[in-house]
């Protein structure tokens, strides 16, 4: 039998006209109801960047989907550098293995070098798609459980904050003014995180619905005593209640962000504190969250969900590398590897705790490595030496892996507390 024509198919950015089939695309890729009503493809016209959604289309039917968008992501010092955030890749159960998604992505990953994106980011859904692009898993997420009667809080005492703030539930007008600000001052503090568009607040607070299914969430917020908004969360709670009427309500967590401990402190206990809510679902956590130790007994949190999150893809070596800051002083000559040529070469970076230069150079590598795994080391997250061990970085001076880890690791996990 012979092969198909791939190149018979057009990949290209859509126009506006075209957006409804395209969001149908989606769906169908997403094993999602093939349908789009009008209301949705008002809903998400905001998504509509001219150059940024890509098509596939086959006999004037779309059949492939992608999509980005500029993103900021913050990097190890708190320093931002500009992304080419990646989502909505779908390519149809009757097209795949055609080679589509890798034309869409080459597309776009040379438009972003040329807009002068530093990285690439993006939510893997499968884990075995995107290192064959050069992308790295670079941080990671947990879920909690928390058992609420085995916690150990006092269910005497009110879960008012004893440091005189002050915990009050808001609207989602509230959390349309407040959050954004608050979330701009928490995402330049955690390295990992990443901006959030207008368009996001809108359809996470129910001003932008899709399909009528929209259920409002309770918001609530940490005043300190000074009345400045430290901390926010979004949750929903469920009405189940066991055979002896007893109460069997869960609260689960949409997001919480927080800009002091206290603040998380005060919202993790008002949520375990809620009359009648017995389990407390975390919602997506830095692996290294502290939540458990701030119950009476740590081990009433449970870890449901451990894995992989924001996968980067450097699109410039020398920007990234000088773009955070490092554990110590030392030097590094790093051989990049880039099937793609968007980044390769043979990099010296001299770095320390104040920031770090990263140029060209002809000096004999310390390290060889692709720019895959080089993005997994970015954030500080993976060791130098396991990924030695597995054979995907070679070490090409004996202890430039061990200088490497004091160099690029951190004392906190990097984390994303959103999905795109």
């Amino acid at each position: 039998m012979s092969r198909p024509n791939t190149h018979a198919i057009d990949v290209r950015p859509i126009e506006e006209d075209e957006f409804a089939d395209w969001l149908r695309a989606l769906n169908a890729g997403f094993l999602r109801e093939p349908v789009v009503s009008a209301e949705v493809v008002e809903g998400r016209r905001p998504q509509f960047v001219p150059g940024r959604l890509l098509g596939a289309f086959d006999g004037g039917r779309c059949v492939a989907t992608y999509r980005s968008f500029d993103q900021e992501v913050t990097a190890v010092g708190c320093t931002t550098v500009p992304a080419d955030a990646v989502s909505n890749v779908t390519v149809t159960a009757t097209h795949r293995r055609r080679g589509l998604l890798s034309r869409m992505m080459g597309a776009d990953l040379a438009a972003a070098k040329e807009r002068g994106d530093v990285v690439s980011t993006l939510i893997a859904a499968e884990y075995g798609i995107y290192g064959r692009f050069g992308y790295g898993p670079a941080t990671t997420m947990t879920e909690w459980v928390i058992d609420v009667p085995r916690a150990g809080f006092d269910p005497r005492r009110p879960a008012v904050p004893d440091d005189g703030g002050r915990i009050d539930l808001v609207d989602a007008e509230d959390v349309r003014k407040l959050g954004p600000e608050l979330h701009d001052r928490v995402r330049r503090a955690q390295p990992g995180a990443v901006s959030r568009t207008d368009f996001w607040w809108q359809t996470n607070t129910g001003a932008v619905t899709f399909d009528g299914k929209w259920t409002e969430p309770f918001y609530a917020v940490y005043r300190s005593a000074d009345g400045e908004i430290e901390g926010m969360v979004s949750y929903e709670c469920d009405d189940k209640w066991g055979d002896a009427k007893q109460p069997l309500n869960t609260a689960e967590v949409n997001w919480l962000i927080t800009a002091t401990p206290r603040a998380e402190r005060a919202l993790w206990h008002y949520l375990c504190s809620i009359d009648w809510v017995q389990t407390v679902k975390s919602g997506w956590r830095s692996p290294d969250d502290v939540l458990p130790l701030l119950l009476p007994d740590p081990r009433a949190a449970r870890i449901t969900t451990q894995a992989d999150w924001l996968w980067v893809r450097l699109l410039d070596v020398r920007r990234a590398m000088e773009a955070r800051t490092y554990g110590t002083d030392g030097e590094l000559v790093l051989e990049t590897v880039d099937a793609d040529g968007f980044t390769g070469g043979r990099y010296l970076l001299e770095a320390g705790p104040d920031g770090a230069s990263c140029t060209p150079t002809t000096r004999t590598a310390d390290l060889t490595l692709d720019v895959a795994e080089l993005a997994r080391l970015w954030l500080g997250d993976e060791s130098v030496g396991r990924l030695v061990t597995l054979g995907t970085v070679r070490e090409e001076r004996a202890g430039a892996a061990r200088l490497a880890d004091a160099l690029l690791r951190t004392p906190r996990r990097p984390w994303c507390p959103d999905m795109f």
